[in-house]
């Protein structure tokens, strides 16, 4: 059955809807992985390395600056909203590190603070969120491990899923991007989006072997003969959005698209937050850029709870016994660490006293 993605079917088309947005900026290990393999079949790729995107929130406060403040006042509530560096004591230990990352090659990102470098530099373990991305060949063994979480394997085809509209629309971002719609005719539809939500700068650098932070840190420590440890495995990063429902997936995917050139804005917005350590502004952003602040309550709250609470738990309880010998530098990707539910406050619960470094 074709599904109408576009403004008939779900009402006006809202090209900042905070979900795909958040899928956008969360740049998961899975998606990185997803992008490898599409480059790999890619006939055409991108060369340019320059990314174009604009700081949206210095736009808001030059043209709305009403709702700028209310953006600011939002993200300054946010518990632990604040820092992407942290030290973690425990009485008896060496202390540990904990590093929000950004799962992107970008340089500004990948360079590191002295102190963040001499941190990592220090340690005897280093723990992110998955250690497949440290081999290409574990990576695409858990992306073939489970092919009903990454492809349609009851020959359903992105096709028969689209409005010929839609179908049309995806065939030329696709083409934007130099990658072939037949390469990803069965691909479920959030792992294509994975891929077309990223600036052309970013597929560049990616297809030049440059790797993002995480892996960067991971290969570092890896070949300077450091333990390596990972908390989750890539399958089940990929089952996390697979149990999202494929509607959602679908919206997701063809508002991506429409956003065009305005993905780069957003990414842009994400990296300047980051680099200022402002993570707590993420989300309330992502929220104001959006056409009229507007956004699906009942469809953030799903994905909250399954892409970052469910995994903030897990990453959580599996990196304690490994903190517990301290002398560790951990990085997961910085949207776990704030709220109260967020991986700084649930190590404090541990026991764990968590502060951040300036």
């Amino acid at each position: 059955m074709t599904i109408s993605i576009g403004h008939r079917a779900f009402g006006i088309a809202r090209p900042g809807n905070i979900l795909l947005l958040l899928i956008a900026a969360l740049h998961m290990l899975l998606a990185a992985t997803l992008l490898a393999t599409l480059l790999s079949v890619s006939s055409a790729q991108a060369a340019d390395d320059t990314c174009t995107g604009k700081n949206l929130m210095i736009e808001l406060q030059q043209k709305n600056p009403a709702r700028y403040a209310e953006v600011v006042k939002e993200a300054d509530a946010v518990p632990n909203g604040k820092g992407i560096f942290w030290r973690i004591e425990k009485p008896g230990l060496k202390p540990s590190w904990l590093l929000g990352s950004m799962h992107v090659t970008d340089p500004r990102v990948l360079d590191l603070p002295p102190y963040a470098q001499a941190a990592r530099d220090s340690v005897d373990t280093i723990i992110i969120e998955s250690d497949e991305i440290l081999s290409e060949k574990k990576a695409a063994a858990a992306l073939l491990a489970r092919p009903d979480l990454t492809m349609f394997t009851d020959g359903t085809t992105i096709e028969k899923l689209l409005s010929p509209e839609d179908y049309a629309r995806l065939d030329a971002g696709l083409k934007q991007r130099g990658i072939p719609l037949a390469a990803v005719s069965r691909m479920r539809p959030w792992m294509i989006a994975s891929a077309v939500s990223l600036p052309a700068c970013e597929i560049s650098r990616k297809a030049k072997g440059i790797q993002f932070l995480d892996q960067e840190i991971a290969a570092d420590a890896a070949a300077e003969g450091k333990q390596v440890r990972g908390l989750e495995t890539l399958a089940e990063q990929l089952q996390a959005m697979a149990e999202l429902p494929v509607e959602f997936h679908l919206k997701s995917l063809i508002e991506t698209l429409e956003l065009g050139s305005k993905m780069n804005d957003v990414v842009e917005t994400m990296t300047d937050l980051y680099l200022s350590g402002d993570i707590g502004m993420t989300i309330p952003m992502l929220k104001a850029v959006s056409p009229d602040g507007k956004n699906e309550e009942s469809d953030y709250a799903s994905f909250e709870q399954r892409i970052i609470l469910d995994r903030n738990k897990i990453m959580a309880e599996r990196a304690a016994p490994i903190l517990a010998n301290g002398n560790v530098f951990m990085a997961v990707g910085a949207l776990h660490l704030p709220g109260e539910a967020g991986v700084v406050e649930l190590l404090r619960k541990q026991g764990f006293t968590v502060s951040t470094v300036n």
